[in-house]
């Protein structure tokens, strides 16, 4: 688990805590759902920020306190379905011709032309196959 992922399933059970005032296990499963419902009909939080909650809750739920409630396997927050922001040509240009350094510029090339994925470009991954079969060597 990545250290971010840890810092947000404390956040989920610190705030779960917070909202009752008492320790996750003295909460009744009924208590649980009404905090999942409070926070999606009440606070109105976003289907992504309930699944990180979700997710903190039921990971301490499950490996910590050794509960598995019906809750916990029942209780999902839907994704968003929204297409992806697309660049036009001209906005690809105008973007790549505001890098000053060629190294930066060949970086976002790739980056861009390869459909990366954040980490998939800082990490610069040795060998890994994208659609249409083409295998692209280590760049950084």
């Amino acid at each position: 688990m990545s250290e971010r992922t840890c810092e947000c399933y404390t956040r989920s059970v610190r705030q779960l805590v917070e909202s009752y005032g008492k320790s996750p296990a003295k909460l009744s499963e009924t208590q649980l759902q009404d905090y999942f419902l409070h926070r999606k009909n009440k606070d109105k939080w976003s289907a992504a920020t309930l699944r990180i909650c979700y997710s903190g809750i039921k990971f301490f739920f499950v490996n910590v306190l050794k509960k598995d409630w019906h809750t916990l396997v029942m209780v999902h927050a839907k994704r968003e379905k929204r297409l992806p922001s697309v660049l036009s040509l001209g906005e690809i240009r105008l973007l790549l011709d505001s890098v000053t350094t060629p190294q930066n510029k060949a970086f976002l090339t790739t980056v861009y032309s390869c459909d990366l994925r954040l980490n998939e470009a800082l990490q610069g991954y040795k060998d890994f196959t994208r659609p249409l079969n083409l295998l692209i060597r280590q760049w950084v």
